[in-house]
């Protein structure tokens, strides 16, 4: 029954995603609510913005349903939780802090929404994400433990965490199809650690979001007929932070290995990879990080001559070769985690060569 459930909450999102997308493409090229090109964008024609609408709908939906039901039919329930072993009176006691992430991501989301049509300046932005950020991890509990005690720490870190994750998929939504199928491809290897761990909640999430994202990639996959617009990207990168924190990697009675902590950085390391070097790149030639061009890992690759839909394939298979490794860690010694980091090292280390290649 667990399996069932798990295939319709992915099948479920994915069709609710699709219609909405498709209904948000119609109603945006309607009114206007669209993407023009522009010297610091790569597209060269008008496409529809609101695919992020339909992301953010969703997922609310979703969980909000998810939650109610959980909350007023319990009975329905009781054979599905003693399958998976689980406390549904547990989740109920969390139900404040899914309402404080939900808040949270709908401040990001009327944040892109506001960007989108109004073109905000990078630091307000900045400053009302870290304040969502914050607020997430101090009362939404969306925070690593590691191995220190102190919560206003942990807290900090997290909140930095969340908004560099934000802005890494604010960052990658620069190409057709690449963001959401970064954002699907990650949060399924996230979805098989929380599998491993035993999250049937965190899984759960996973497996709406990763419907969502396929949903709405079914428009956005080159060539694209909308976007998700900053008002998805935000959304995503909070969505894919808060799996990224909320998944169990180390598990002292089984088996002992702190390093497995570091899944998420590995499973990151090319959304990571492009956020950093574009940075770089950006700072290098005087420019703000935070001002649009067309130097992201993506754009680099199109100009060694790789089509839209060949560089998000790239991409894509990138993100896997790097994240599966991350699957291991916590089965491994300390010398199999140096050579899975070595291997991440060695595959980004490629992509530098092959993406700087005349």
């Amino acid at each position: 029954m667990i399996y069932l459930s798990a295939i319709s909450l992915l099948i479920g999102s994915f069709v609710l995603s699709l219609v909405l997308t498709a209904g948000a493409k119609k109603l945006a090229a309607h009114i206007g609510f669209v993407a023009r090109p522009a010297a610091d964008r790569y597209h060269q024609r008008v496409v529809p913005l609101g695919g992020g609408i339909a992301i953010f709908a969703t997922l609310l939906i979703f969980i909000l349903t998810a939650t109610a039901a959980i909350r007023f039919l319990p009975g329905y329930l009781d054979s599905l939780a003693q399958t998976a072993n689980i406390d549904l009176s547990d989740f109920l006691g969390k139900i404040g802090q899914l309402l404080t992430v939900l808040l949270s991501v709908s401040v990001l989301f009327v944040l892109g929404l506001w960007d989108d049509k109004k073109h905000l300046g990078p630091f307000l932005k900045l400053v009302i994400q870290f304040a969502v950020a914050t607020i997430a991890a101090i009362w939404g509990e969306v925070r690593v433990e590691l191995f220190i005690e102190n919560r206003i720490i942990t807290s900090v870190l997290s909140a930095f965490w969340i908004v560099l994750i934000v802005n890494a998929f604010n960052f990658l939504d620069n190409m057709d199809g690449a963001a959401a199928g970064i954002a699907a491809a990650v949060s399924g290897i996230l979805f098989t650690a929380a599998a491993i761990s035993g999250q049937v909640f965190v899984g759960g999430l996973a497996l709406v979001f990763i419907g969502t994202l396929l949903g709405f990639l079914v428009f956005n996959f080159p060539p694209a007929k909308i976007f998700m617009g900053d008002a998805g990207s935000l959304v995503v990168g909070f969505f894919v932070a808060l799996l990224t924190l909320r998944t169990t990697y180390y598990h002292e009675a089984q088996s002992g290995q702190w390093y497995s902590v570091f899944m998420p950085l590995v499973v990151m390391a090319v959304p990571l990879y492009d956020f950093i070097s574009v940075t770089l790149l950006r700072i290098r030639a005087g420019k703000s990080p935070f001002i649009g061009d067309t130097q992201h890992f993506s754009h680099r690759l199109k100009r060694r001559g790789l089509t839209d839909t060949q560089t998000v394939l790239t991409l894509y298979l990138a993100t896997l070769c790097t994240g599966l490794s991350a699957t291991f860690l916590y089965q491994v010694n300390l010398a199999g985690a140096i050579l899975i980091f070595i291997q991440i090292v060695f595959v980004l280390a490629i992509i530098a060569v092959f993406e700087t290649t005349a």
